[in-house]
């Protein structure tokens, strides 16, 4: 007869003492108060049952007009274009911090995200104290893993435990142990004996004594050498590390700064000379294909054009658009930023051919086709992985329109854009929301 038995998972107390406290975080509400490199001045919010808010009002807006605050800094930001990366580099610490700070423009090149090289550097020397956000979320990381196993290893003594007080019964009962207890309490003990080859016990579940960590009333006795040595290591940190890492843009996050914001302002490497935004605007066109193409052979669905659409589109509605690569997408949206909640949405940019001249010629309606010819295995394939990350999925289409004309008073001869609003105003972006739709999720 077999014996039936249940375990019951540690409680929310026991949880709390196996896992250790974490670190405190930045005060990311304050680094990141700013959503944007440029200052806003709003005006105070009318109060219809308080008189005085009007003149509070008209008193803020007259000020306002008489002194004119400037929401730009005074010295543009600068950057430098890479032909070879195909981004721009920031190399000034103050204006890469800047970036990072208001608005999570760019990533670090030495980093995941934010550009802390220096910051680590210096405390895996020994100069400072403290840890970074690569750091801290390493080890939330370890300390996820080694609360899951410490949490299975209880589960396998409470249920070993139960075993042998169950075979001890049926011992003095019968007098021996029946063989179908025999099979259970061996396999609970050679877990456990695999299971110390590699032990992953936390300080905090050791029993005192045995390697638990002090308690904070307890004085530790430190020999005068170590103190003299800590003292010693103090006095390194005046040395002086280089910061080897710079702040690197994409084509899409230079241009809106340098277009939309005006904040930024981009220099040839060679010549340090600022590029105008007529010629920026060609530049990252023709390097959103490789090779470059000239600005002759570019047309209105060039790879740029299409991503910096939808980048202007979702940076204008007030969401933080980032990379998103690693999951297979080409933009992820964030409500805050990446350092107070993961992405929300992941964007797939679909170009979308309605207007008449793509329809004009045969010629044209195969390129067409061609270019938009997508698998449904290939988007079953990108709702999944965003399902399993817990994203939605959007697809925006762009309304690409027909090519511009030198009669229109956008383009010059050469081909190059002469007014880049207007030229941008012709495209269109719309957004479908995709859901992965499954059974016990969604019977109603």
């Amino acid at each position: 007869m077999g014996v039936h038995f249940e375990t019951q998972a540690p409680t929310t107390q026991d949880e709390d003492s196996i896992r250790p406290p974490r670190p405190p975080r930045p005060n990311y509400n304050k680094l990141h108060a700013q959503p944007l490199p440029v200052k806003a001045y709003p005006l105070p919010p009318l109060i219809p049952h308080n008189p005085f808010s009007i003149l509070h009002i008209a008193i803020v807006y007259l000020s306002h007009v008489i002194l004119s605050p400037s929401s730009h800094p005074q010295d543009l930001l600068c950057a430098y274009f890479s032909a070879d990366t195909r981004s721009f580099h920031v190399t000034d610490e103050i204006t890469a911090r800047t970036l990072w700070e208001q608005g999570f423009f760019g990533k670090g090149s030495l980093s995941r995200s934010e550009p802390a090289w220096l910051e680590r550097e210096r405390i895996r020397q020994g100069l400072v104290l403290g840890d970074t956000s690569e750091e801290i979320t390493r080890k939330r990381r370890e300390e996820r893993k080694q609360f899951k196993n410490e949490r299975a290893r209880l589960e396998r003594e409470a249920i070993e435990t139960k075993l042998a007080e169950e075979a001890t019964e049926h011992s003095h009962s019968n007098g021996h142990i029946e063989p179908s207890l025999a099979p259970g309490l061996a396999q609970a003990r050679s877990a456990e004996e695999i299971d110390g080859q590699n032990p992953t016990l936390s300080p905090a579940a050791l029993p005192p004594g045995r390697g638990s960590p002090p308690e904070r009333d307890e004085l530790i006795a430190v020999p005068p050498s170590e103190l003299a040595s800590d003292v010693s290591s103090l006095h390194l940190s005046q040395k002086v590390i280089i910061n080897q890492e710079h702040l690197q843009l994409t084509v899409e996050e230079a241009f809106f700064l340098v277009y939309a914001l005006g904040v930024l302002e981009i220099r040839d490497p060679a010549t340090a000379q600022p590029i105008s935004t007529s010629r920026l605007f060609s530049i990252c066109r023709s390097h959103s294909y490789f090779p470059p193409q000239p600005s002759s052979n570019l047309v209105p669905d060039d790879p740029f054009l299409l991503s910096y659409v939808v980048y202007h589109h979702f940076r204008s509605l007030g969401w933080v658009v980032r990379p998103g690569i690693k999951f297979g997408v080409d933009h992820l949206l964030y409500n805050r930023g990446p350092v107070f909640a993961h992405a929300e949405f992941a964007v797939i940019i679909l170009p979308s051919y309605t207007d008449g001249y793509w329809s004009s010629t045969a010629e044209l309606q195969a390129k067409v086709k061609k270019k938009t010819n997508k698998s449904w295995w290939w988007l079953h394939c990108v709702n999944r992985v965003q399902a399993q990350v817990k994203k939605t999925l959007v697809l925006a289409y762009v309304e690409v329109p027909s090519p511009a004309t030198g009669g229109e008073g956008i383009i010059n001869a050469a081909g190059d854009v002469t007014d880049i609003a207007r030229f941008l105003k012709r495209y269109r972006v719309r957004e479908l929301i995709l859901k992965r739709w499954t059974l016990n999720r969604n019977k109603d």
